[in-house]
């Protein structure tokens, strides 16, 4: 085969990879991002970068969260085939009444999008803190080989939103 055939066919290849890697496996919404601020400078590709996205827990109204990447420029980030590093930041807080949609899992996935083309993803999780009626979310990544340490935790008080709200019980909604 030509080298020019082969090269156009890899250059196909890493563009439908890169559609599989932008897609989230798991969320009700894609995260909207917020901004995007340059960390490493390059002459003739795009720089490497760090996005903060803000998103909604998709089971749990009056929560959002907001998570700070970073984001491989050069040639394999733009044709999207870079692997991207494990940290991650997060914050979640109460922008309004909490209310539960249903019971959940401690530890259930609130959003999960892959950081290589084939064996590394990111994940968001949700669990109850019994005790102290607190939201817990972290983030973490994770290979199929081998896994990272590195991770972010954020906590969220259910407090009341106003004079007449009642507050609820996460400990009500956690699955036994």
């Amino acid at each position: 085969m030509h080298f020019t055939v082969r090269f156009m066919m890899g250059i196909g290849l890493a563009l439908a990879g890169a559609a599989l890697v932008a897609a989230p496996a798991v969320a009700a919404d894609d995260p909207d991002l917020v901004f995007k601020r340059s960390t490493v400078f390059k002459w003739l590709s795009p720089n490497d970068k760090l996005a903060t996205y803000g998103l909604d827990d998709p089971e749990v109204d009056g929560v959002a969260c907001h998570f700070t990447v970073p984001e491989r420029g050069g040639f394999k980030g733009w044709i999207g085939v870079a692997e991207e590093v494990s940290d991650i930041s997060l914050a979640c807080t109460q922008i309004a009444p909490i209310r539960f949609k249903a019971k959940f899992e401690q530890g259930e996935d609130v959003f999960r999008r892959r950081r290589s083309l084939l064996f590394k993803k990111m994940q968001i999780v949700r669990g109850c803190d019994v005790k102290r009626n607190v939201l817990v979310y972290m983030v973490y990544s994770d290979r199929i080989i081998e896994g990272s340490p590195k991770n972010s935790t954020s906590s969220v008080p259910i407090m009341p939103w106003g004079a007449g709200d009642t507050v609820q019980k996460c400990a009500d909604f956690v699955e036994k």
